[in-house]
């Protein structure tokens, strides 16, 4: 009786077709698993050690054809420093104002009023973004 072989002999043509695809899936699995990796600890490292400021326009009130006076309520870290933009504009959708104003106070919730110089008669104010120094 004769014996009957299913596989090459081991070693004797080099590697199979699904070993090298097997290799290459595990490089780029690998490779992907270090980039998801290093992503995921960029915004955990942003999430909980950067500073973060918020602030909230809680009323304007327009004082005169030049002035307008913005409330501002501001959240953030204790002893953290920061510049929030203001803007004014007109009825037509011209801005009229505009200033960056420092938010000095190290206390973690701080409510300030603001006075922005206009151009021209304000019929709004907004506030544009916080961000820390």
């Amino acid at each position: 009786m004769s014996a009957v072989r299913e596989q090459l002999p081991e070693g004797r043509y080099g590697r199979s077709a699904d070993e090298r695809a097997d290799r290459k899936l595990r490089i780029v699995g690998s490779v992907l698993g270090v980039l998801f990796l290093g992503l995921l600890s960029w915004f955990g490292w942003y999430y909980v050690v950067d500073s973060r400021i918020s602030a909230e326009l809680i009323k304007f009130d327009v004082v005169s054809a030049t002035e307008v006076q913005v409330h501002l309520e501001v959240r953030k870290d204790e002893g953290v420093e920061g510049v929030c933009t203001l803007r004014s504009r007109s009825e037509d959708g011209t801005e009229v104002a505009r200033k960056d104003v420092r938010i000095d106070d190290p206390a973690a919730r701080v409510d300030q009023v603001f006075s922005l110089r206009t151009t021209a008669h304000a019929t709004s104010a907004e506030l544009i973004g916080c961000t820390t120094r």
